[in-house]
């Protein structure tokens, strides 16, 4: 059942924000298709040019309407079954290229995220609801690390070995978030380690985001050797980087009512 979707400030800054990921995500796609496939290719541009002009509409609102919504629903809806087609075609080796199977299933999930929040369906249990977000956000910045260790050029061996260390800290802390939301369903009273391990999440997320916009000011300058397609990708991960660490505040303000001093 989809729920009445909230008109909102908060609710129209998160349809901006995933209206132009989505967005952009058409881009990356289409760039990462082999020529031979046009079709394909053509079909992503049409995606990039419809989430374009929904990024117009929204960015011009004060507001959202039911009808807005309704489309742009609709629109996600389609890309989600356009990268389910792909992921199909690269399984089964129908589709060869540089499109990494993973890349198309982590772009697929952040489409699912944004649906998941357009159908309006909440988790009941706010503590779990708060470390299944923080799951989510974290394998995308573990997985965020591993693209861009495969496209870093092997001579770039400080980033290589930057990249690779905060690998094992992503990986850790998503292990230990997931463990800590199975032990939340116990419906704690309260629950003071999930306040630290926020804490300490947010000043690895810190930490990741600065990395990633000192790639992307690199790879601007032309200073960075990689296979990385357009500049744009690490401003695009940089940017749901953000998104987390704001993410992350809200859910510190609201972890308190679990803390037993």
């Amino acid at each position: 059942m989809v729920g009445s979707f909230p008109n909102t400030r908060d609710a129209l800054n998160e349809v901006r924000f995933w209206v132009r990921i989505l967005k952009e995500h058409s881009l990356f796609i289409s760039l990462s298709l082999p020529c031979s496939r046009q079709d394909l290719i053509a079909e992503a541009q049409r995606f990039y040019e419809l989430f374009q002009g929904l990024q117009n509409r929204v960015e011009s609102k004060a507001g959202l309407d039911q009808r807005l919504v309704d489309e742009i629903r609709h629109a996600v809806e389609a890309l989600i079954a356009f990268k389910h087609k792909l992921m199909r075609m690269l399984v089964t080796c129908e589709l060869r290229g540089p499109l990494y199977p993973l890349l198309l299933d982590h772009i697929t999930r952040e489409a699912i995220h944004f649906l998941d929040f357009l159908n309006c369906r909440p988790c009941s249990d706010t503590l779990v609801a708060i470390l299944k977000e923080q799951s989510f956000f974290l394998r995308i910045m573990k997985e965020h690390i591993e693209f861009i260790i495969s496209l870093l050029d092997p001579s770039e061996r400080e980033l290589l070995a930057q990249a690779q260390a905060s690998k094992e800290v992503f990986s850790d802390l998503l292990e230990t978030a997931r463990d800590l939301k199975s032990m939340a369903r116990s419906r704690p009273e309260h629950f003071n380690r999930v306040i630290q391990f926020t804490e300490t999440v947010t000043q690895r997320v810190t930490e990741l985001r600065n990395f990633k916009a000192t790639a992307h000011e690199l790879a601007v300058l032309c200073r960075l050797l990689s296979a990385i397609p357009d500049p744009l990708l690490l401003d695009h991960v940089r940017r749901e980087a953000d998104k987390f660490l704001q993410e992350l505040k809200d859910m510190r303000a609201l972890l308190r009512r679990w803390e037993c001093r």
